[in-house]
């Protein structure tokens, strides 16, 4: 039997909570419904459903082909769409994950602007300081930022952002300002502890020495934003990406620790699952995160960097 149609009528199903109903939306009978049901599970050597008599019961198996199904059929209909109307306007759902600091800070007025120039998308948007699962969490886009662990995800690279290490003037007052990096001993310390780490704190001289410390950091976080937030109240020297610090650095309220040394950069990456075949919404959305973060750039999607 036709895959496609079995996967159709399963995800339908699940959606509609019966196999009848499945089959009156798809314009099946009954009968055949089931039979594209029990199909696919033999096809797949699984159980998919639990059937009785009032209800269907996902299996461990079928909740995990369920949302690999869905997006699939999603993806299809799209390219559809946009193979034979490309005058029509992106509409559908655009799933968006990024870090919780990061999408805080910049992402309300670019998705607002999006939302604007494309009525018909919705948005959904999950801030989470891991790294998720692309397909089984049926995300479309994932903004990550640091050194990404090897994959069949395609990483395109937006901008790099210095990391930088900062304290308060009150706080550099009474503890007094590090002159060399491994004056960083003597501080209170507030790192990263996450998915991404930027232990060993590095630090390069104008002579292109470069100094490595391994910080014994009192407070550990792993979320950028409270970091910032215990060094605003001189608690220690934060070290951490320029985009959560810099606006505290204009103000004054944080100033840079060893400005003579350049720390390492890090990279903001727009990562998404196929290089060949990203959807409309998609593409348009990473276009929007270049203008805003890398005017400088071309709006054109950049190479794919495979990881």
């Amino acid at each position: 039997m036709d895959r496609l149609v079995s996967m159709s009528v399963f995800v339908t199903a699940v959606e509609e909570g019966s196999i009848a109903a499945a089959a009156r939306r798809l314009s099946l009978s009954a009968v055949m419904a089931g039979r594209y049901l029990s199909a696919l599970e033999e096809a797949l050597s699984v159980r998919l459903l639990e059937r009785s008599t009032h209800q269907l019961n996902l299996t461990d198996a079928g909740a995990s082909y369920f949302a690999k199904a869905k997006r699939i059929l999603n993806d299809i209909r799209e390219a559809e769409q946009e193979a034979t109307a490309k005058h029509i306007s992106p509409q559908g759902s655009l799933r968006i994950a990024a870090p919780v600091t990061f999408g805080t800070l910049y992402l309300a007025p670019l998705i607002a602007a999006f939302m604007r120039d494309y009525p018909q998308v919705d948005i959904q948007l999950q801030l989470l300081d891991r790294f998720i699962d692309l397909v089984d969490e049926g995300v479309d886009l994932a903004i990550r930022i640091g050194q990404l662990p090897d994959s069949d995800l395609v990483a395109r690279r937006i901008i790099d952002y210095r990391l930088l290490a900062c304290a308060t003037p009150r706080y550099l007052a009474g503890a007094g300002m590090p002159v060399l990096p491994e004056d960083l001993y003597h501080h209170v310390l507030i790192g990263y502890s996450g998915t991404m780490t930027t232990s060993p704190w590095r630090f390069s001289a104008a002579s292109g020495e470069v100094s490595q410390i391994v910080p014994s950091c009192r407070v550990l976080a792993n979320n950028t934003g409270i970091m910032v937030e215990l060094a605003l109240q001189h608690a220690g020297i934060v070290y951490g990406p320029e985009f959560v610090v810099q606006p505290h650095l204009q103000t004054g309220d944080l100033v840079e620790v060893l400005p003579d040394y350049r720390c390492p950069v890090i990279s903001l990456f727009a990562v998404t699952l196929n290089a060949k075949y990203v959807n409309t919404k998609t593409r348009l959305f990473i276009g929007y995160l270049q203008q805003a973060l890398a005017p400088h750039k071309s709006s054109d999607t950049p190479p794919a960097l495979n990881r």
